[in-house]
């Protein structure tokens, strides 16, 4: 810890932003006065219903109703309902403005750049649901995105929304195995895929893919291809195949007739990681994250209008249904699709400055990766348009926090955030009016009662212990697909603590009221920050014919987790560069290039419960020279032996 921060806003920033609009309309509203943000957060958990009218109003939330109540069985967790008789549509909220400034400037590693004004994307969204409607896509169905990070996603997506349909996505580096996985499971009956894409330098081919994946899904009658990385291909093995452009051809744009819903009417399907199976799919609904993403959007991100905000994100990711709800409000998206490092280690720094970006968000493994690769933006860059950035998807360490101060821009308010998929938005993140200490994320965010819970299920400050949420919040799931019973979704999170939200990470709550995450408390493996389930890459090494049994765990690594794959072999075989060659290409092309290993170490025995499950969580203790918990509870203890001080993972 520091004594003195790395940063503190000016007198001018604070009074002009967001929160502090939003503290006066507290006060006026309730004649309630908060002193600072950590004051209004403590007045958010307790007046929730209170807040979230306030966030409704400060956030011009357009609907058909509101309606009196703010939420039923405001205690049920699960089963709190929010805004119970509201109808509204969160297309309808996205596209507000129909005028000629820009609404997305896209940008491509391949040098491309296209603007979308607010006119156009109104107009385009308007063609692609009358197209939707004319295919027989109609409220309930699920419309799937295998799509790269272009406009004409969100366009989709938004085209989606207004109809009454519900949206899913993946990004297109997932293989075959990933996305049938997914889309398999919530029967699509609509498919926007693209013609390729675009990676380090090289064009990636999607729809010979598509149509392998199409095949076993089985439930979708119309394919819609965006032609993005060219030439174009034959679309023949795509069901009802069509180009965008034919598919669109004889609507004319006109007002879009949104289809008002019930507040928690399923907006989009995102998905677990998938430890222990299949992804699980979590069903979010339009008013809660709507409500939710306008909140993180403009109290603690200050987002406002006509700023131009951007994430590194792709479509697999939260991350992106995160950042296109800025255009509710009325914030210019700036999209990047492609390797943040291609053609150049600072391009992303170029995009910055020559698209005037405020918002600059990227994950805490790509400021690594900078810091490394010596980037220096104070140097070489104009980043004056530049006040915030974000940082997500692991911990943003406290060597990464220096970097971002000393080597990319002193007088920026740097946002460490963490959420999830779970919510589809953020449990901890910024404070525009407040100080960043080095290494820490500034605030619990506003409405969510986020406390850290030791052993026993007691909440302690300054202590390391379970992140949970104690009371309802609007961005809880809806329920998670195929769950009838919502028995999956409660032991998701609720059986750990009964009645509170145990979300998985191993935090601790600062004296000033900031957060420290330390990772995943579960097996979850979280390379570079993205969510990996060792199921996913069970189901992918498993049809490798020289493996009879693998493990997969994260180790800590240079500030960041990698992948460890062991792997125990059929009779006779060693693990050589052709098995290991087998095993990547394997995982590359069955999940996505984030699921490769880092390490594949060969083992003669995995250890097991005495129910016949491996026992990762028992391996990665091991790996880090940690005492194993429940060592009686393994049917072959002394397999825990192959796996300590071993040489090939000290490099």
């Amino acid at each position: 810890m520091m004594d003195q921060p790395l940063w503190q806003p000016s007198p001018d920033t604070i009074a002009a932003a967001n929160a502090t609009r939003f503290i006066a309309q507290v006060r006026d509203q309730w004649g309630v006065d908060c002193a600072d943000f950590q004051a209004l957060w403590r007045w958010s958990v307790t007046e929730k219903e209170k807040f979230w009218t306030s966030m409704w109003d400060f956030a011009g939330i357009v609907a058909e109703t509101r309606g009196n109540a703010v939420v039923d069985d405001p205690r049920a967790m699960p089963g709190a309902r929010w805004f119970p008789t509201a109808r509204l549509n969160y297309a309808e909220n996205l596209l507000r403005r129909r005028d000629d400034t820009p609404a997305i400037i896209f940008r491509g590693e391949a040098g491309q750049r296209v603007e979308y004004s607010w006119r156009a994307l109104y107009e385009l969204v308007s063609r692609m649901a009358q197209a939707l409607t004319a295919a027989g896509i109609k409220e309930g169905d699920r419309v799937a995105g295998y799509l790269p990070y272009i406009p004409e996603a969100t366009a989709a997506m938004l085209a989606t929304a207004a109809i009454g349909a519900t949206w899913s996505s993946c990004s297109p580096d997932f293989g075959v195995g990933g996305v049938v996985d997914r889309f398999g499971q919530i029967a699509p009956r609509a498919l926007f895929v693209a013609d390729g894409y675009f990676y380090n330098g090289k064009i990636q081919d999607t729809l010979g893919k598509a149509r392998e994946a199409a095949a076993k899904i089985g439930t979708i009658e119309r394919t819609i291809v965006i032609p993005f990385a060219g030439p174009a291909t034959a679309l023949d093995g795509l069901p009802g195949a069509t180009s965008l452009g034919d598919f669109i051809a004889k609507f004319s744009a006109r007002d879009i007739a949104f289809r008002r819903m019930k507040f928690d009417h399923p907006l989009y399907i995102l998905y677990s990681s998938g430890t222990t199976g299949v992804p699980k799919c979590i069903v979010h609904g339009a008013g809660g994250t709507l409500i939710q993403h306008m909140k993180e959007l403009m109290l603690h991100s200050d987002v406002k209008r006509n700023d131009r905000v951007f994430y590194f994100t792709t479509l697999g990711w939260m991350m992106w249904n995160w950042l296109v709800s800025a255009l509710a409000c009325e914030a210019t998206l700036i999209l990047w699709d492609g390797s943040p490092f291609h053609p150049k280690p600072d391009i992303l720094f170029d995009v910055a400055e020559q698209e005037r970006m405020t918002l600059f968000g990227t994950s805490a493994k790509y400021i690594d990766a900078a810091k490394k690769a010596g980037v220096a933006p104070i140097e070489t860059h104009d980043l004056s348009s530049v006040r915030t950035m974000t940082s997500t998807g692991s911990p943003l360490v406290p060597e990464s926090f220096d970097y971002v101060y000393q080597r990319v821009k002193k007088d920026i308010c740097l946002s460490s955030i963490s959420g999830g998929t779970d919510i589809v938005s953020c449990f901890v993140l910024g404070n525009p009016i407040g100080p960043v200490w080095r290494g820490e994320i500034q605030s619990r965010g506003l409405g969510l009662d986020v406390q850290v819970f030791d052993e026993a299920g007691k909440s302690v400050v300054g202590e390391k212990g379970e992140l949970v949420c104690a009371q309802p919040f609007p961005s809880m799931p809806v329920a998670f697909w195929n769950d009838p019973d919502g028995k999956k979704y409660r032991a998701a999170y609720f059986e750990r603590f009964p009645g509170i939200w145990c979300h998985g990470d191993w935090a601790e709550i600062t004296p000033r009221g900031g957060m420290i995450i330390y990772g995943r408390s579960d097996a979850v493996l979280n390379p570079g920050g993205v969510r990996i389930g060792t199921a996913e890459i069970y189901r992918q090494v498993e049809q490798v014919d020289a493996v009879e049994e693998a493990i997969a765990v994260g180790q800590d690594w240079d500030g960041d987790v990698r992948v460890v794959l062991f792997v125990r072999l059929r009779a006779g075989r060693k693990l050589d560069k052709q098995i290991e060659d087998e095993i990547r290409a394997r995982v590359r092309a069955g999940a996505s290039p984030r699921h490769v290993p880092a390490k594949i170490v060969q083992v003669p025995d995995i250890p097991r419960t005495r129910s016949g499950k491996i026992t990762e969580l028992a391996v990665r203790d091991v790996v880090h020279g940690r005492p194993v918990k429940n060592v009686e509870a393994l049917a072959n203890p002394e397999a825990l032996a192959h796996f300590k001080d071993r040489v090939e993972l000290a490099v």
